[in-house]
Protein backbone atom coordinates (compact mmCIF):
# COMPACT_ATOMS: atom_id res chain seq x y z
CA UNK A 1 0.00 0.00 0.00
CA UNK A 2 2.77 2.61 0.95
CA UNK A 3 4.26 2.21 -2.70
CA UNK A 4 0.99 2.95 -4.30
CA UNK A 5 0.06 5.97 -2.13
CA UNK A 6 3.86 7.59 -2.97
CA UNK A 7 3.38 6.83 -6.59
CA UNK A 8 0.43 8.50 -6.13
CA UNK A 9 1.42 11.04 -4.70
CA UNK A 10 3.86 11.81 -6.67
CA UNK A 11 2.07 11.63 -9.66
CA UNK A 12 0.05 14.64 -8.18
CA UNK A 13 2.91 16.53 -7.00
CA UNK A 14 4.23 16.86 -10.17
CA UNK A 15 0.70 18.17 -11.47
CA UNK A 16 -0.09 20.51 -9.22
CA UNK A 17 3.02 21.73 -6.83
CA UNK A 18 3.61 24.85 -6.13
CA UNK A 19 5.99 26.84 -7.32
CA UNK A 20 8.09 27.73 -4.53
CA UNK A 21 11.77 29.09 -5.11
CA UNK A 22 13.40 27.09 -2.46
CA UNK A 23 12.27 24.05 -4.53
CA UNK A 24 13.92 24.96 -7.81
CA UNK A 25 16.55 23.09 -8.51
CA UNK A 26 20.18 24.63 -7.68
CA UNK A 27 18.99 26.00 -4.62
CA UNK A 28 21.01 25.91 -2.25
CA UNK A 29 21.41 24.04 1.05
CA UNK A 30 21.80 27.35 3.14
CA UNK A 31 18.52 28.80 0.57
CA UNK A 32 16.69 25.61 1.77
CA UNK A 33 17.82 25.51 5.87
CA UNK A 34 16.55 29.32 5.74
CA UNK A 35 13.26 29.12 4.27
CA UNK A 36 12.59 25.70 6.77
CA UNK A 37 12.92 28.08 9.51
CA UNK A 38 10.97 31.16 8.25
CA UNK A 39 8.21 28.53 7.41
CA UNK A 40 8.00 27.46 11.05
CA UNK A 41 4.12 28.82 12.26
CA UNK A 42 4.60 31.50 9.39
CA UNK A 43 2.46 30.90 6.02
CA UNK A 44 4.10 30.66 3.04
CA UNK A 45 3.08 34.20 1.85
CA UNK A 46 4.58 36.18 4.25
CA UNK A 47 8.10 34.41 3.75
CA UNK A 48 8.56 34.48 0.31
CA UNK A 49 9.30 38.46 0.13
CA UNK A 50 11.49 37.97 3.91
CA UNK A 51 13.39 35.42 1.75
CA UNK A 52 14.16 37.37 -1.43
CA UNK A 53 15.80 40.15 0.90
CA UNK A 54 17.40 37.59 2.89
CA UNK A 55 19.38 35.34 0.78
CA UNK A 56 20.16 38.73 -1.26
CA UNK A 57 21.82 40.52 1.27
CA UNK A 58 23.15 37.17 2.92
CA UNK A 59 23.48 34.58 0.60
CA UNK A 60 25.86 32.47 2.30
CA UNK A 61 26.25 31.29 5.98
CA UNK A 62 29.56 33.47 6.45
CA UNK A 63 27.82 36.15 4.99
CA UNK A 64 25.36 36.08 7.59
CA UNK A 65 27.95 35.35 10.49
CA UNK A 66 30.25 38.16 9.59
CA UNK A 67 26.72 40.49 10.39
CA UNK A 68 25.61 41.42 14.18
CA UNK A 69 22.76 39.96 15.92
CA UNK A 70 20.92 43.09 15.70
CA UNK A 71 21.33 43.35 11.83
CA UNK A 72 19.60 39.77 11.77
CA UNK A 73 16.65 41.17 14.12
CA UNK A 74 15.85 44.42 11.92
CA UNK A 75 16.30 42.18 8.37
CA UNK A 76 13.62 39.89 10.13
CA UNK A 77 11.43 42.38 10.53
CA UNK A 78 7.53 41.94 11.24
CA UNK A 79 7.53 38.20 10.38
CA UNK A 80 7.41 36.64 13.81
CA UNK A 81 8.57 34.74 16.60
CA UNK A 82 12.11 37.13 16.39
CA UNK A 83 13.65 34.53 18.44
CA UNK A 84 14.28 32.22 14.80
CA UNK A 85 16.46 35.14 13.43
CA UNK A 86 18.73 34.71 16.52
CA UNK A 87 18.75 31.23 15.87
CA UNK A 88 19.60 31.65 12.23
CA UNK A 89 22.83 33.96 12.94
CA UNK A 90 23.94 31.40 15.47
CA UNK A 91 23.42 28.40 13.23
CA UNK A 92 25.65 30.49 10.50
CA UNK A 93 27.96 31.22 12.69
CA UNK A 94 28.44 27.64 13.58
CA UNK A 95 28.30 26.44 10.11
CA UNK A 96 31.17 28.52 9.32
CA UNK A 97 33.46 27.92 12.35
CA UNK A 98 32.15 23.92 12.60
CA UNK A 99 32.04 23.28 8.42
CA UNK A 100 33.58 25.82 6.13
CA UNK A 101 31.45 27.66 5.84
CA UNK A 102 29.32 24.82 3.87
CA UNK A 103 26.00 23.31 5.57
CA UNK A 104 26.24 19.72 6.43
CA UNK A 105 24.34 16.95 4.69
CA UNK A 106 24.66 14.60 7.68
CA UNK A 107 21.46 14.72 9.86
CA UNK A 108 23.54 13.75 13.50
CA UNK A 109 25.69 17.64 12.37
CA UNK A 110 22.55 19.25 11.87
CA UNK A 111 20.97 18.34 15.23
CA UNK A 112 24.31 19.85 16.54
CA UNK A 113 23.45 23.10 14.88
CA UNK A 114 22.06 25.73 17.24
CA UNK A 115 18.20 26.19 16.95
CA UNK A 116 17.86 23.09 14.07
CA UNK A 117 15.60 20.55 15.84
CA UNK A 118 14.44 17.03 14.50
CA UNK A 119 12.15 17.96 12.23
CA UNK A 120 14.25 21.23 10.44
CA UNK A 121 17.30 18.51 10.34
CA UNK A 122 15.51 16.21 8.24
CA UNK A 123 13.79 18.80 6.07
CA UNK A 124 17.26 19.92 4.85
CA UNK A 125 18.63 17.13 4.40
CA UNK A 126 15.90 15.77 2.63
CA UNK A 127 15.16 18.69 0.57
CA UNK A 128 18.76 19.93 -0.11
CA UNK A 129 20.33 17.10 -0.01
CA UNK A 130 18.04 14.15 -1.46
CA UNK A 131 18.17 11.62 1.07
CA UNK A 132 15.65 9.28 2.73
CA UNK A 133 14.15 9.93 6.32
CA UNK A 134 10.69 10.74 7.05
CA UNK A 135 10.06 14.62 7.42
CA UNK A 136 6.69 14.70 9.42
CA UNK A 137 4.90 18.10 10.05
CA UNK A 138 1.27 18.45 11.21
CA UNK A 139 0.27 18.52 7.49
CA UNK A 140 2.31 15.24 7.02
CA UNK A 141 1.04 13.56 10.29
CA UNK A 142 -2.94 14.26 9.09
CA UNK A 143 -2.66 12.63 5.47
CA UNK A 144 -1.12 9.49 7.21
CA UNK A 145 -3.81 9.65 10.11
CA UNK A 146 -6.63 10.08 7.63
CA UNK A 147 -5.16 7.79 4.21
CA UNK A 148 -3.73 5.03 6.75
CA UNK A 149 -4.99 5.18 10.42
CA UNK A 150 -8.19 6.00 9.04
CA UNK A 151 -8.56 8.77 11.65
CA UNK A 152 -10.16 12.39 11.25
CA UNK A 153 -6.63 14.15 12.42
CA UNK A 154 -3.21 13.46 14.04
CA UNK A 155 -2.72 13.71 17.41
CA UNK A 156 -1.30 17.13 18.58
CA UNK A 157 2.86 16.05 18.48
CA UNK A 158 5.03 14.44 16.26
CA UNK A 159 5.75 10.96 18.22
CA UNK A 160 7.74 8.06 17.37
CA UNK A 161 4.74 6.03 15.65
CA UNK A 162 4.51 8.85 13.23
CA UNK A 163 7.66 8.44 11.69
CA UNK A 164 7.88 5.35 11.48
CA UNK A 165 4.25 5.22 9.68
CA UNK A 166 5.74 7.95 7.14
CA UNK A 167 8.84 6.12 6.72
CA UNK A 168 6.95 3.08 5.90
CA UNK A 169 5.36 5.39 2.67
CA UNK A 170 8.92 6.26 1.59
CA UNK A 171 10.37 3.70 -1.82
CA UNK A 172 14.06 2.86 -1.36
CA UNK A 173 15.17 4.47 -3.88
CA UNK A 174 16.58 8.05 -2.12
CA UNK A 175 15.74 10.18 -5.13
CA UNK A 176 11.74 9.30 -4.73
CA UNK A 177 11.94 8.90 -1.42
CA UNK A 178 12.83 12.54 -1.17
CA UNK A 179 10.14 13.40 -3.62
CA UNK A 180 7.61 11.47 -1.84
CA UNK A 181 8.26 13.86 1.40
CA UNK A 182 7.62 17.11 -0.19
CA UNK A 183 4.50 15.38 -2.15
CA UNK A 184 2.80 14.06 1.29
CA UNK A 185 3.36 17.96 2.93
CA UNK A 186 1.84 19.59 -0.30
CA UNK A 187 -0.97 17.45 -0.16
CA UNK A 188 -1.36 18.06 3.37
CA UNK A 189 -1.28 21.90 2.51
CA UNK A 190 -3.26 22.38 -0.68
CA UNK A 191 -5.99 19.35 -0.46
CA UNK A 192 -5.94 17.20 2.66
CA UNK A 193 -6.48 20.15 4.65
CA UNK A 194 -7.87 20.23 8.55
CA UNK A 195 -10.95 21.69 8.38
CA UNK A 196 -12.33 21.46 4.52
CA UNK A 197 -10.55 19.00 2.49
CA UNK A 198 -11.10 18.63 -0.86
CA UNK A 199 -11.46 15.16 -1.28
CA UNK A 200 -11.95 15.09 -4.54
CA UNK A 201 -9.79 16.25 -5.40
CA UNK A 202 -7.05 13.90 -3.94
CA UNK A 203 -4.86 11.31 -5.71
CA UNK A 204 -6.02 9.12 -2.54
CA UNK A 205 -9.19 9.16 -2.52
CA UNK A 206 -9.90 5.64 -3.76
CA UNK A 207 -7.59 4.00 -0.96
CA UNK A 208 -8.01 6.80 1.81
CA UNK A 209 -8.87 4.79 4.41
CA UNK A 210 -10.50 7.84 6.49
CA UNK A 211 -13.18 7.74 3.27
CA UNK A 212 -13.79 4.55 3.34
CA UNK A 213 -14.54 5.05 6.89
CA UNK A 214 -17.04 7.56 5.68
CA UNK A 215 -15.22 10.44 6.79
CA UNK A 216 -16.16 10.29 10.56
CA UNK A 217 -15.44 14.04 12.39
CA UNK A 218 -12.72 14.35 15.25
CA UNK A 219 -13.95 13.52 18.19
CA UNK A 220 -11.31 15.51 20.72
CA UNK A 221 -10.99 19.35 21.33
CA UNK A 222 -10.99 21.28 18.62
CA UNK A 223 -7.72 23.69 18.53
CA UNK A 224 -8.68 27.45 19.95
CA UNK A 225 -7.22 30.31 17.61
CA UNK A 226 -4.55 32.04 19.50
CA UNK A 227 -5.41 35.31 19.86
CA UNK A 228 -2.88 37.88 19.53
CA UNK A 229 -4.28 41.80 20.30
CA UNK A 230 -3.46 42.25 24.30
CA UNK A 231 -0.82 39.38 24.90
CA UNK A 232 2.30 39.64 25.91
CA UNK A 233 3.25 38.68 22.35
CA UNK A 234 1.45 42.27 21.23
CA UNK A 235 3.54 44.33 23.53
CA UNK A 236 6.89 42.32 22.79
CA UNK A 237 6.62 43.20 18.82
CA UNK A 238 5.55 46.35 19.94
CA UNK A 239 8.74 47.03 22.31
CA UNK A 240 11.04 44.82 19.46
CA UNK A 241 9.85 47.25 16.42
CA UNK A 242 10.35 50.72 18.54
CA UNK A 243 13.99 49.28 19.15
CA UNK A 244 14.33 47.34 15.75
CA UNK A 245 13.68 51.14 14.06
CA UNK A 246 16.34 53.22 16.24
CA UNK A 247 19.94 54.06 15.11
CA UNK A 248 20.34 53.94 18.91
CA UNK A 249 19.89 52.60 22.54
CA UNK A 250 16.29 53.79 23.64
CA UNK A 251 15.64 55.03 27.21
CA UNK A 252 13.42 53.59 29.40
CA UNK A 253 11.32 56.53 29.26
CA UNK A 254 10.72 56.55 25.88
CA UNK A 255 9.72 52.38 26.12
CA UNK A 256 7.13 52.87 28.95
CA UNK A 257 5.35 55.28 26.74
CA UNK A 258 4.60 52.38 24.00
CA UNK A 259 2.11 50.33 26.07
CA UNK A 260 -0.56 51.23 29.07
CA UNK A 261 -0.23 48.88 31.82
CA UNK A 262 3.30 48.88 33.02
CA UNK A 263 3.46 45.16 34.82
CA UNK A 264 2.51 43.76 31.18
CA UNK A 265 5.41 45.83 29.76
CA UNK A 266 8.19 44.86 32.34
CA UNK A 267 6.48 41.35 31.90
CA UNK A 268 7.23 41.35 27.67
CA UNK A 269 10.43 43.60 28.07
CA UNK A 270 12.19 41.20 30.87
CA UNK A 271 11.09 38.48 28.44
CA UNK A 272 13.09 39.98 25.00
CA UNK A 273 16.43 40.47 27.71
CA UNK A 274 15.68 36.64 28.89
CA UNK A 275 15.58 35.56 25.21
CA UNK A 276 18.40 37.40 24.09
CA UNK A 277 17.06 39.44 21.29
CA UNK A 278 17.72 42.75 23.66
CA UNK A 279 20.80 44.49 25.51
CA UNK A 280 20.65 46.72 28.46
CA UNK A 281 23.47 48.41 26.75
CA UNK A 282 24.05 51.09 29.90
CA UNK A 283 21.64 51.78 33.07
CA UNK A 284 17.88 52.04 31.78
CA UNK A 285 19.09 52.09 27.85
CA UNK A 286 18.08 49.23 25.51
CA UNK A 287 19.06 48.21 22.29
CA UNK A 288 19.00 45.40 19.84
CA UNK A 289 21.43 42.37 20.84
CA UNK A 290 24.62 43.12 19.02
CA UNK A 291 24.27 46.94 18.47
CA UNK A 292 26.80 49.04 19.48
CA UNK A 293 25.98 51.06 22.47
CA UNK A 294 28.08 53.54 21.39
CA UNK A 295 25.36 54.26 18.35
Amino acid sequence: MGTDLGYAMRRWYDANARDLPWRRPGTSPWAVLVSEVMLQQTPVVRVLPAWYEWLDRWPTPDALAAATPADAIRAWGRLGYPRRALRLHECATAITDRHAGEVPPDVDDLLALPGIGTYTARAVAVFAFGQRHPVVDTNVRRVVARAVGGEPDAGPSTTAADLVAVEALLPADRARAARTSIALMELGALVCTARQPHCSDCPLWSRCAWRRAGAPPATGPTRRTQKYAGTDRQVRGILLGALRDATAAVPRATLDLLWHDPVQRDRALVSLLDDGLVDEVARGKYALAGLDAAR
